[in-house]
């Protein structure tokens, strides 16, 4: 499977949860698959989303196809206003 997105399942932060269910709903209704990575599980997960956003802070939801850094929350919404999903996420 190509895209990834990281999330959390555990967060105080209504903001991060809106943009994650943004980003599902968005993802679903344009039919691309992708897999949801919980970085809830344990600090690795979240140290390795870090590591590939080339962001020792960066918070969910993170963007990749494969190990292909696409973007954050902000990027994405960027590319949804812009109808450039699918070059956004180096799918097009």
């Amino acid at each position: 499977m190509g895209i990834k997105l990281y999330y959390t399942t555990v967060t105080a932060s209504r903001e991060v949860k809106s943009q994650q269910a943004e980003v599902i709903r968005i993802l679903e209704s344009k039919s691309i698959k992708y897999e949801l990575i919980d970085i809830s599980v344990g600090g690795a997960v979240r140290d390795e989303m870090r590591s590939k956003a080339g962001n020792p802070t960066a918070i969910p939801p993170q963007i990749f196809n494969e190990d292909q850094y696409c973007g954050n929350y902000e990027m994405f919404s960027e590319a949804v206003e812009a109808d450039t999903v699918e070059q956004f996420l180096k799918i097009a």
